[in-house]
């Protein structure tokens, strides 16, 4: 698949998918280019077969001298085979691996197809693949129209792309561009003075600094592209144009949001990685931040981490109860100790509130009542009552496997950010199932429309909406007077909820208006506790600034069973508003989805 996505709005946001050009052959690379890319990645290409023996000792003895690893010693052909079938694992048994692809692509291609499949196919930053893409990104031009000095740089990507990439880091760009002019001249292909004058006058990129680029958006949407395509949903086409729902402003301000309060209090609070899903209540994903920097992560941490969700779990278990018909928001509850053989749950202060209506149990985050309304779903059987708490959570939208214990109503199971969104969606659009999806239409390489979102089946309605009228109210009562208080937005009806794990290690908020619903995750990859770090902090607080600049001046949708009408937003202080001529646009969009597609 070679995929061309595009945003809500028609504008490109990026490529995914096998890219090679057959349009531009070997030939019609720049000479002074692939002399770069010899000198400095595999001088003896033409000579091996496919294994440099001595460039491998060399790059043994000096890592043996150095203690550490200062040299791969990787043929182009050992690289490519790396790319095309293995990963980055450094083990001796993918360096077998290695070594037989290498060999067994020496045997099937010519040395020609073999460089130009590296050339084609390697990440250089950016989220660009191959050497016509990163030229195009970099300098906006031809690879026919590369000078020296650009070449130089270009050719200094593969050995890290991320850390190289001249948007990113252009000095560190440019100091790894000087050694591939001295490869250059190691290998007598350049002169020493060529190489000074081409120092003197660096390449300059393209300022793309203040562009986002939304790559965990974009892997994940591949990601769905390729399951649609096994499903057979475009026939026999491979090179497709898919316009997708995500919003560049909306992209920008969850990005913006997540990082400025990391940086100004994750170290308070050691914490270190965040992620954020922003959805439509229908499950049209408007926006993705799957970890803090792409480049030094490729794992998406909204899509693939399983973290315990806490609090935030509660209200799948306080909506199994209600369907059931076993409570209603103002059903007198009591904070009690309870206790399922030998385990016992505490509440965040590790102390008990007596006699409460439940509306007030859900805002204050009592842990005890989800774990009664267990026994009460299986009357007396708890675990019954949590086989009916994982079907509720399953149909609204949960994925994982929801492993059942007695902890599992105070969210002890495992989710992803994705999904914990999703199961909200339903809340927010009155009871409907509500998938996250990317693509919205799909065309062909000839501009011919072969698919469309809207051409599948309607959502189900899962949940009658007397029940979700009672959890809304109950959601909003938690931001109102609860934990969620610093999601707060003025002129907002918000609903959502906290969530806190054991010894800290997750902190959430998830919540939700008639417009949009998003959920916010925070703690850190190796598992290790925050410091104190609790749901209604910085997980609300991100949720606040992320959402703040988004709804600013838009039409607000109603949500089910509350009974303030919600008008048009205040214009709330957000320091992470970004500038108009940023964000691409003019502020954000205030057409329905109806209306810009129609236009």
């Amino acid at each position: 698949l070679a995929v061309t996505f595009l945003d809500r709005y028609g504008n490109e946001i990026g490529k995914r998918g096998i890219l090679h050009d057959d349009t531009l052959a070997i030939q019609d690379i720049p000479d002074v280019f692939i002399k770069a890319v010899l000198a400095t990645e595999d001088r003896r290409f033409y000579d091996h077969f496919g294994i440099d023996v001595i460039g491998t000792f060399r790059a043994a003895s000096a890592n043996a001298r150095a203690e550490g690893v200062v040299q791969g010693g990787s043929s182009i052909t050992q690289q490519l085979a790396k790319n095309l079938f293995l990963n980055n694992e450094r083990s001796l048994e993918r360096k077998v691996k290695e070594a037989f692809l290498a060999l067994w692509l020496e045997s099937r291609l010519t040395k020609n197809e073999i460089l130009k499949l590296y050339l084609d196919r390697a990440y250089m930053g950016g989220s660009t693949f191959g050497i016509v893409a990163a030229t195009e990104f970099y300098f906006g031009k031809s690879v026919k129209d590369l000078t020296l000095p650009e070449a130089a740089m270009l050719a200094g990507l593969f050995k890290a792309p991320s850390k190289f990439a001249p948007h990113v880091n252009l000095p560190a760009a440019r100091a790894r561009a000087s050694d591939v002019l001295s490869n250059m001249v190691a290998a007598n292909v350049l002169s020493e003075g060529q190489a000074e004058m081409a120092r003197r006058n660096p390449a300059t990129p393209i300022d793309r600094r203040r562009e986002v680029s939304p790559d965990y958006y974009l892997d994940w949407a591949f990601e769905e592209v390729k399951r649609l395509a096994d499903d057979g949903a475009f026939g026999q086409e491979r090179v497709l144009t898919v316009k997708t729902g995500l919003d560049i402003f909306v992209q920008h301000s969850a990005e913006s949001a997540m990082e400025e309060n990391l940086r100004r209090d994750g170290k308070r609070f050691n914490a270190s990685q965040g992620a954020m899903a922003v959805l439509e209540p229908d499950g049209n994903v408007r926006a993705m931040v799957g970890g803090r920097d792409y480049g030094a992560s490729q794992f998406n941490r909204a899509t693939n981490a399983l973290r315990q969700p806490g609090s935030s779990y509660k209200p799948f278990v306080y909506t199994t109860a209600l369907e059931a018909g076993l409570y209603k928001p103002n059903t007198i509850v009591t904070d009690a100790p309870v206790c399922i053989g030998n385990w016992c749950p505490n509440n965040y202060g590790r102390s008990y509130s007596g006699s409460m209506p439940l509306v007030t149990a859900l805002a204050k985050s009592i842990n005890t009542i989800p774990v009664r309304m267990s026994l009460a779903l299986g009357k007396g059987n708890a675990k019954i009552g949590r086989a009916k708490i994982i079907e509720m959570s399953h149909r609204m939208g949960l994925t994982t496997n929801l492993e059942d214990t007695p902890s599992l109503p105070i969210g002890a199971g495992v989710v992803t950010v994705l999904d914990m969104a999703s199961g909200y969606a339903v809340f927010a659009n009155g009871g409907k199932r509500a998938k996250p999806y990317s693509a919205i239409e799909v065309r062909n390489g000839r501009g011919e429309v072969i698919w469309r979102h809207d051409s599948e089946a309607p959502p189900q309605q899962i949940i009658a909406p007397s029940v979700i009228a009672d959890m809304n109210f109950m959601l909003h009562r938690v931001v109102e007077g609860g934990t969620g208080g610093r999601a707060r937005l003025p002129g907002l009806v918000v609903a959502g909820k906290t969530g806190t794990t054991n010894a800290y290690r997750d902190a959430w908020f998830v919540g939700f208006t008639g417009n949009l619903v998003a959920s916010v995750w925070l703690g850190n990859d190796d598992y290790t506790s925050t410091r104190n770090l609790t749901g209604g902090v910085l997980p609300a607080q991100i949720w606040h600034d992320a959402m703040a600049p988004i709804l600013v001046g838009t039409e607000q949708k109603p949500l089910l069973g509350i009974d303030v009408k919600p008008g048009t937003a205040e214009k709330p202080v957000a320091a992470n508003t970004p500038p108009a001529a940023e964000s691409g646009r003019g502020g954000p969009m205030t057409l329905s989805r109806r209306s810009y597609e129609a236009l």
